[in-house]
């Protein structure tokens, strides 16, 4: 299935891309704007993507595959990321993480089947002094224990 962006997030690009010095030095938020568009960064989308940043398309996937924030398949409506970097695992984001799968019926990388949830397992996401932490789309919550963070999931709901 072919990709295209929508003529306003066209003009959102164009917008974009004056701000930079070159085209493809504006593939983060292109790739941002096409996943908002799409739902999630397919091949079809990076093709694009790379047209419109006039880059290889192997660059555009390796600035995909490398940011934790782009998605390459279908996430839930809430997309909870957990780190489990060593600060995070040091004060307990494992105890965290198997709590989320427990409470959400699924394991890394997967969506539950209402759609509402999927789970992400991450290296870094720089809160190394107000471990753990989780992210719940593009909201970050610190200084977590199991039972505040059940408290976030429930509140979700």
């Amino acid at each position: 299935m072919e990709f295209k962006f929508t003529e306003e997030n066209l003009q959102k690009i164009e917008t974009v891309l004056k701000k930079y010095p070159e085209k493809k030095a504006a593939v983060m938020p292109v790739l941002y704007i096409a996943q908002e568009q799409n739902g999630y960064i397919s091949g079809e989308v990076m093709k694009e993507v790379a047209r419109v940043c006039e880059m290889p398309e192997e660059e555009v996937l390796g600035v995909v595959t490398f940011y934790t924030m782009y998605h390459q398949k279908p996430i839930g409506k809430y997309h909870i990321q957990v780190c489990t970097n060593v600060s995070c695992m040091l004060r307990g984001a494992y105890e965290i993480y198997d709590k989320v799968k427990d409470q959400l019926r699924i394991n890394n990388g997967e969506v539950t089947a209402d759609r509402q949830f999927s789970l992400e397992e991450v290296e870094c996401m720089g809160s190394c002094g107000t471990a753990p932490m989780i992210a719940v789309n593009e909201d970050y919550y610190e200084n977590l224990d199991v039972s505040s963070t059940i408290k976030i999931l429930e509140s979700l709901k």
